[in-house]
């Protein structure tokens, strides 16, 4: 078994991403796996350099330990051959034309997000002197996945729900849905534990693996952290950071504590990550079978 946990470097971690983090590392040594690091940084815009070290040293302050790291920048030319072996083509369009020709040929998207309509995918507009990105023309399939931790099952019609991909912007820079897919499958992961946000990705993403020949993990997407409002935890939104509480001189067996507590766990009010396994232990136990049938 092989698990991993996949923070962006773009600043600090905040509680959300700590929770996110314990669980993925309880799945992984509950199970007597591989534990992966991998920082998510091909956005590069947004990315910022301490903020790898930082979410090293808070790992490693919390006691989550981990056996590999892997950095996506660093991979790109996985990414590009992955890239080259898929049904791709150019795509100029921008997200005003793409919002205007949704309206004019659909009135309403069929699911919660803009489908793209497809307007690059005979041909780009001849002599259009702007940069292309590259879009996977998605085969005419409905995919199925189920979901190990709540035990829902999710489908999406590809063409109607979820549209041709962008795997590579028009700047170069790979999308994340191919480089996740790329990287899972480079470095055998068997279990991607991750925020439910990403759930909805999840059948675009087993499509990728299909089409590439890749073995699909079994995917657990835990509740996301929120605040006062309701709203979920972002760095953006100036959720606290880990590395603060650190540094405040903040007991990180505490911090594990309410993390676990705002979970439901009664545990104790200081408590080790190896001491919180059974706890996960007895939640897998008793978490619910998906119904494949």
């Amino acid at each position: 078994m092989v698990g991993r946990f996949a923070p962006s470097p773009t600043g600090g971690m905040h509680l959300g991403n700590a929770r996110t983090a314990l669980l993925a590392w309880l799945h992984t040594r509950t199970h007597g796996g591989r534990h992966l690091l991998r920082f998510e940084d091909l956005d590069t815009g947004r990315v910022r350099a301490w903020a790898y070290d930082a979410t090293r040293r808070d790992l490693d302050w919390l006691g989550l330990d981990w056996d590999e790291e892997y950095i996506q920048s660093e991979r790109l030319e996985f990414y590009a051959h992955a890239l080259n072996t898929l049904t791709t083509y150019p795509c100029t369009c921008t997200r005003r034309e793409i919002a205007a020709a949704i309206q004019d040929s659909a009135g309403a998207p069929h699911g919660s997000e803009p489908v793209y309509p497809g307007t690059c995918r005979s041909a780009s507009a001849p002599g259009d002197p702007r940069p292309a990105a590259r879009r996977w023309q998605v085969p005419a399939e409905t995919v199925c996945v189920p979901d190990a931790w709540t035990g829902a099952i999710l489908c999406q019609d590809l063409p109607s729900e979820v549209g041709d991909l962008v795997l590579q912007r028009n700047d170069g820079v790979f999308a994340y849905h191919l480089a996740v897919v790329v990287d899972d499958a480079h470095s055998g992961v068997t279990d991607v534990l991750r925020g439910a946000d990403l759930w909805t990705a999840t059948p675009r993403q087993v499509a990728l693996q299909r089409a590439l020949g890749y073995v699909t993990p079994r995917y657990l997407h835990v509740p996301l952290m929120t605040d006062f409002r309701g709203e979920r935890l972002a760095k953006r939104g100036g959720a606290p950071p880990i590395m603060t509480l650190r540094e405040s001189g903040e007991s990180p067996e505490r911090v594990l504590s309410e993390l676990a507590r705002g979970l439901g766990w009664l545990v104790p009010e200081e408590v080790t990550g190896s001491e919180l396994i059974p706890f996960w232990q007895e939640v897998w136990s008793r978490r619910p079978t998906p119904d494949l049938s």
